[in-house]
């Protein structure tokens, strides 16, 4: 099994980077959330990897961060998806975004993606339904709870502010907060602007 690749990155063609680890070189898929984090050619990289064998092939699928490899895991247990759909919905989508949707049971935000109808968008939604992170990222490294975070997006989107004002406010909040002080200090923050 090879879960982590360190190596010289010699090339980038969307989804797919060469890395050279010790003179072999390694083609690893990677989704557009970690192709646009990437390093520049004749750099070092590290990537997190899971290796699938099939019948016909042997893959290596690469990400940046443990969130997205995890997300990338549970995504291929579900019946029906595989890890080019996996990968797909990585690509459309953040894994922070995933687990909003996942969590406020929004399958037409799972529809803008590439590949992924409405039935293959239910079924994600169920499956996936608690295995995905408590919590929501935040650039600093703390967290909102997701219920916290779900609660003070639609608050401020029922305000009147888009949803990438309320995503912006809402990694500007300490972890723990309450609903009411999170909205709070949101508003603050989205005033400054």
């Amino acid at each position: 099994m090879i879960g982590r690749l360190s190596g010289l990155l010699l090339e980038k063609s969307p989804p797919t980077v060469l890395v050279d680890v010790g003179g072999v070189g390694y083609e690893v898929d990677v989704p557009m959330s970690s192709f646009y984090d990437l390093p520049e050619i004749g750099t070092r990289v590290v990537l997190l990897t899971e290796f699938i064998v099939r019948e016909d092939a042997q893959l290596l699928y690469g990400f940046l961060t443990a969130p997205e490899r995890d997300t990338f895991r549970q995504l291929i247990r579900i019946s029906g998806v595989g890890p080019r759909t996996a990968l797909a919905v990585l690509s459309g989508m953040s894994v922070a975004d995933l687990t909003q949707a996942v969590a406020l049971q929004e399958s037409a935000r799972l529809l803008k993606v590439p590949g992924i109808g409405k039935k293959t968008a239910e079924r994600l939604l169920l499956e996936l339904k608690g295995k995905l992170a408590p919590a929501l990222p935040h650039a600093s490294g703390t967290a909102v709870t997701v219920d916290a975070g779900v609660d003070i997006v639609r608050a401020l989107i029922a305000l009147g502010y888009s949803e990438r004002e309320a995503q912006a406010a809402l990694r500007g909040l300490p972890p723990d907060v309450s609903v009411s002080d999170g909205i709070r200090q949101a508003l603050r923050q989205l005033g400054k602007n």
